[in-house]
């Protein structure tokens, strides 16, 4: 997501900053042989009614493999006068989308959720910068749910926006994402605890504790929704989508293991039938899956299948993830290394919850910013009660909004 400063100013800031490399003023230039900003080109799938420009962005990053690979990140410039100190910007981080490049956001059209808020901050006069991630809409697998892969997907796209725009700027930023977001967004501050330009998270249901809700939270939440089903509170079939969505993100984080552990066999977390569904993750070349809601259709379909030719079995009985899929070393070790939350973060951090979430239940983020409170950082914890996992974000974007214009003012 991107004024003028005078030289001595400059090298105050500039100096302190996580983003020495990309500082510049007009006159010295030094820092032309480290730029991460390669191009942009005018976005035209969509409208954004208070933003005088959509740009596809394209930048330079580290991936996975610690090469220097391109990612793509959408560039929303508001229609307000651009404040007398610069701009100042607020990354979006994206839910989740799938894997393919297909489904990359730059690619489509607005998500609504985004849509929402977006209007909101381009409107309060703030610059919007909303990365595709590594992998999405560029070369290689995109390592789903890899805590510093989204975190330096969304600093060098601000990295790469201060190099193209620099005259333009203040510097100052914050970090905004919903369920995949919310876990990037969280990785992305506490990447950016040296930063003194970051001034702060927001992150909704972020994605947490996978291997918990997976085998413990899941399972149990299952059964509760049969129960309901049964005694007419539920929707007949609401546990079968449920488990879809699950065993879908399981897909994308195993196929995305394989972006920097190419030896890794993912299809070994799944069992024989399920395998195959979840093969289509990956597609045939790691860069062609399917995109999430054709995915979950996917599970979905085959669950109800499995369910008409079996019916003595419930949803519970699915052959979907091998049982011991936590014990396999590379599982254990991405989902340890990729637990958001472990460390203080430096800067203000709101977490919205709502307490009807499915995907990610209302205990485990409630544990997780406890934890973050327990370590030192300042968390402004928004409980939403009967908000589904989509819902709470959407329903708190006044707080959200006033959150990030508290701690980042536009000074308009």
């Amino acid at each position: 997501m991107k004024i003028l400063f005078k030289r001595t100013l400059l090298a105050i800031t500039c100096s302190a900053s996580l983003f020495l490399a990309a500082c510049n003023d007009d006159d010295n230039n030094q820092w032309s042989t480290n730029k991460s900003y390669v191009s942009e080109k005018t976005y035209n799938l969509d409208t954004m009614t208070s933003a005088s420009s959509v740009k596809v962005m394209t930048y330079n990053m580290p991936n996975v493999l610690g090469e220097t690979k391109n990612a793509t990140a959408m560039v929303f410039m508001p229609k307000t006068v651009r404040p007398t100190d610069g701009w100042k910007v607020v990354v979006w981080e994206h839910g989740t989308v799938g894997g393919g490049d297909s489904c990359a956001p730059s690619r489509n059209a607005f998500n609504p959720r985004f849509k929402n808020m977006a209007e909101s901050l381009l409107a309060e006069g703030y610059v919007i910068i909303a990365p595709d991630y590594e992998g999405l809409g560029t070369a290689g697998v995109h390592p789903y749910l890899n805590l510093k892969s989204a975190a330096n997907s969304a600093i060098y796209a601000m990295k790469a926006y201060k190099d193209h725009y620099g005259s333009q700027i203040n510097g100052q930023w914050m970090s905004v994402g919903q369920s995949q977001g919310g876990h990037a967004s969280l990785g992305t501050a506490e990447l950016s605890n040296n930063d003194v330009n970051y001034k702060g998270a927001v992150a909704g249901a972020p994605a947490s504790s996978l291997g918990y809700i997976i085998s413990v939270v899941a399972p149990q939440a299952i059964l509760n929704i049969l129960q309901q089903e049964q005694a007419g509170t539920a929707p007949v079939g609401t546990a079968v989508e449920v488990y879809a969505e699950l065993l879908a993100y399981a897909a994308y984080t195993t196929v995305g293991i394989t972006a920097y552990e190419p030896k890794f066999n993912y299809r070994e977390i799944f069992q024989e039938r399920s395998r195959t569904v979840a093969e289509l993750a990956e597609g045939t070349t790691g860069e062609n899956g399917l995109c999430l809601d054709d995915l979950h259709n996917k599970f979905a379909a085959d669950i109800r299948d499995f369910l008409v030719k079996n019916a003595s079995k419930t949803v519970l009985d699915y052959p979907g993830l091998a049982g011991s899929f936590q014990e396999n070393p590379t599982v254990k070790k991405f989902l340890a290394d990729n637990q958001p939350a472990t460390k203080k973060i430096n800067t203000p951090v709101m977490i919205i919850q709502g307490t009807a979430d499915m995907a990610v239940p209302y205990p485990v983020t409630n544990v997780l910013q406890q934890g973050l409170k327990d370590l030192g950082t300042d968390v402004t914890f928004l409980p939403v009660v009967g908000a589904s996992h989509t819902e709470a974000i959407v329903k708190m974007n006044p707080e959200l909004v006033a959150f990030i214009k508290a701690k980042m003012p536009t000074n308009r």
